[in-house]
């Protein structure tokens, strides 16, 4: 089991720098498609300011041209309605109206008093009129026109046109040539997030497969341990049964010179006034027969030792 778990760890450690492999890998792609969507981002918006102005010029257009249709029509003694006309003509009529009445009132000695009262509170509106088309003319860029001479401001009106039609190409074509070096940026987005995508996929799954690997380590070393536990608890019984043993036998080879609870007892029965002897205890018959016999062999050894001295 512990040789599995060694090659599961193994495996689990695989799967983990797999993962990690993948999760670095896919943060740099991440990191790349950031920078390109910023990139993006800028040209888009500078297509976007370049559109904008191509928009302008083209308003400049259609109000030049708006005003070219009304001097033909006026040329046509055709008068267009008034809310529509462009900014340029309203304002080219506005300043004639304004000399217009402007010179009457400085020339025409019969008016009356009332008369000139109703003229000037007509300069004032038209002057004020004039004051609002200004600002908007000016806004344009659109020429000022001479209403006397028709043909030659339709003419300045049109290469006008022309001039703000050509700008509104050139924008455009700016514009486009932009979106053209978007369009592969674009498409390596595109193939950046996707390849993102493809690493998380790898990512989770390796992580995932690391996760379960670990699971199943863990119940194993929880088997393991249980293992562990029960084998040393049979070690320490063996242990413990060898100690018995080796005790046993030295508590049965051990002389009463080394027999220390019988020191501690013969030491207490001393010290409590009573009296030991050693070597058993004989009887005084016993005693009595033993001493004649020690006699007799001191002699013999005696008579013995005697009798070669002689000799």
């Amino acid at each position: 089991m512990e040789s599995k778990l060694r090659r599961m760890r193994d495996q689990r450690d695989s799967h983990s720098d797999l993962a990690k492999s993948a999760a670095d890998s896919r943060n740099s792609v991440n990191n790349q498609g950031s920078e390109l969507r910023e990139s993006i981002k800028s040209r888009m918006e500078e297509q976007k300011e370049i559109r904008a102005k191509a928009k302008v010029h083209q308003a400049r257009r259609d109000e030049v041209q708006k005003g070219i249709r009304e001097l033909l029509s006026m040329k046509k003694n055709r008068r267009g309605e008034g809310p529509g006309k462009s900014v340029v003509i309203q304002l080219s009529e506005t300043l004639g109206e304004i000399d217009r009445i402007e010179n009457r009132i400085m020339t025409d000695g019969a008016l009356s008093l009332e008369k000139e009262n109703s003229l000037l509170k007509k300069l004032r509106s038209l002057m004020s009129r004039r004051d609002e088309l200004i600002p908007e003319v000016e806004e344009q860029h659109i020429i000022s026109i001479d209403l006397g001479d028709m043909d030659e401001s339709i003419q300045k009106l049109r290469a006008e046109a022309d001039n703000e039609h050509k700008i509104m190409i050139e924008q455009n074509e700016l514009a486009d040539k932009i979106w053209e070096e978007i369009k592969p940026m674009l498409e390596e987005r595109d193939f950046l997030r996707g390849e993102s995508d493809r690493l998380h996929s790898i990512f989770i799954d390796e992580r995932k497969k690391a996760d379960d690997v670990h699971s199943n380590i863990v119940e194993m070393l929880s088997k393991v341990n249980a293992i562990r536990d029960e084998l040393r608890s049979e070690q320490e019984q063996r242990k413990k049964a060898i100690r018995d043993h080796n005790e046993s036998v030295r508590q049965s080879l051990r002389g009463p010179d080394k027999d220390e609870r019988l020191a501690e007892t013969l030491s207490k029965k001393l010290f409590d006034g009573g009296s030991i002897t050693f070597g058993g205890v004989v009887s005084e018959d016993k005693s009595n027969e033993s001493q004649p016999k020690q006699v007799s062999k001191r002699a013999k050894r005696k008579l013995g030792t005697s009798r070669g001295g002689k000799k």
